[in-house]
């Protein structure tokens, strides 16, 4: 057989036959092909026709689903999609081992310009809030707004808790711990990721911790689980190691989107205190500050987040007809005081009228237009929802 008669061979063509990725109630997914990397995207079907779609990226470790909540908390007012990652949930990994930042900011981009679905209200978690900022930098023509919750920007006093996860990308390290831990069950692996990635792992239901474990041990038989996982982790080391106009913050500033920033007050793995800085450097932030929330607010508290984005939404003219857009989401259930109350912060989302951490999953919004300070002018959520939470691969 000639060169030219030989089949191609690719990474998503000689991966082993693993359990299926759980699909939640009103959820699809579908496998798309494009140059060099194969993505799984989970979607839900949209209320109505015309409404602006929106892109979600998870963090390291994590899969679409950790955004099941808040796509459906968000039905009828965005065309909600998630993508897995390359390596990560049912994602097979890319042809040529890119993952770095921008290897996976890559892959995003690749997919909007494939579905012509741009622009997009651009959302993202810890490594996919470091993804969709180089996004958001690179290509303003695909992002109508951006969400970052707990995003992976570079920290010069990184917290001791994350450590471990920036040791991971070392060299050898993978290998090592993948040997110490041979002995651990998923519901230990599964328990230590609640630890470090919630601000109360008693919020989630057993039912919720049941299909956490399947999914791990669904992932484990992966072959390229830990290579995912600790390419992924020294992508994010090297990124906080970039200077000049490749730096992490140095393309925040470039980001033109209107900009939601979530942080929570119990995160283990981005600090707190980076949330005054991010409101400073992205020109048009708003911020969503959670003192009970940890890494994923966005699992903890959908109805909190839900209600900000639809504040933004509202602030930059494109929340539509407000009746049909409130149709499908619990915004004004438990979380519906973020809109409209007016109180003042200290620039960092914290105090207000309602006392903000008074109360479970409370928070408050301060908005910050052309790189000032978090003013006074905020509104401030009350009570964050339930806290029953439904997806539990977290990741970091």
């Amino acid at each position: 057989m000639s060169s030219t008669e030989l089949p191609s061979v690719t990474a998503a063509s000689v991966l082993p036959k693993v359990a299926p990725v759980r699909v939640g109630e009103g959820e699809r997914l579908r496998s798309v092909g494009l140059p060099g990397i194969t993505l799984t995207v989970r979607s839900r079907a949209a209320v109505r026709e015309g409404l602006p779609p929106a892109l979600y990226v998870h963090g390291l470790g994590g899969s679409s689903q950790n955004w099941s909540q808040l796509m459906a908390e968000l039905d009828g007012l965005v065309d909600s999609e998630a993508l897995d990652l390359p390596g990560f949930g049912d994602s097979p990994p890319p042809d040529d081992g890119d993952y770095s930042v921008t290897g996976h900011a890559r892959a995003v981009i690749r997919y909007l310009d494939a579905a012509e679905r741009g622009p997009v209200h651009l959302f993202g978690n810890s490594l996919g809030g470091a993804v969709t900022t180089r996004v958001a930098a690179v290509r303003p023509d695909l992002v109508r707004t951006l969400t970052l919750v707990s995003p992976a920007l570079p920290e010069i006093r990184v917290q001791r808790s994350a450590m471990p996860t920036a040791l991971l990308g070392v060299p050898g390290i993978a290998a090592l711990f993948t040997r110490i831990s041979r002995d651990w069950t998923a519901e230990q692996r599964v328990r230590g990721v609640l630890g470090l990635c919630y601000g109360d792992p008693g919020q989630v239901t057993p039912e919720a911790f049941r299909y956490a474990v399947e999914e791990l041990e669904r992932r484990l038989q992966l072959p390229y689980f830990w290579d995912a996982m600790a390419r992924s982790s020294r992508g994010i080391v090297n990124a906080y190691t970039l200077g000049g106009q490749h730096g992490l913050w140095r393309q925040a500033e470039r980001v033109l989107a209107p900009t939601l920033l979530i942080y929570g007050g119990r995160d283990q793995l981005v600090g707190y205190r980076m949330a005054q800085r991010a409101a400073r450097t992205f020109r048009d932030s708003r911020l969503l500050s959670l003192p009970d929330a940890g890494h994923v607010a966005m699992m903890e508290y959908p109805e909190t987040v839900g209600a900000a984005f639809r504040e933004l939404l509202a602030d930059v003219g494109e929340l539509g007809d407000p009746q049909t857009a409130g149709a499908g989401t619990g915004a004004d259930s438990g979380a519906g005081a973020v809109r409209g109350r007016r109180a003042e912060t200290d620039g960092f989302g914290r105090g207000g009228v309602s006392g903000a951490r008074g109360s479970r999953g409370g928070g408050s919004v301060s908005t910050v237009s052309d790189a000032g300070g978090a003013g006074a002018d905020g509104s401030v959520s009350g009570a964050g929802g339930d806290g029953k939470v439904d997806d539990t691969n977290a990741g970091s």
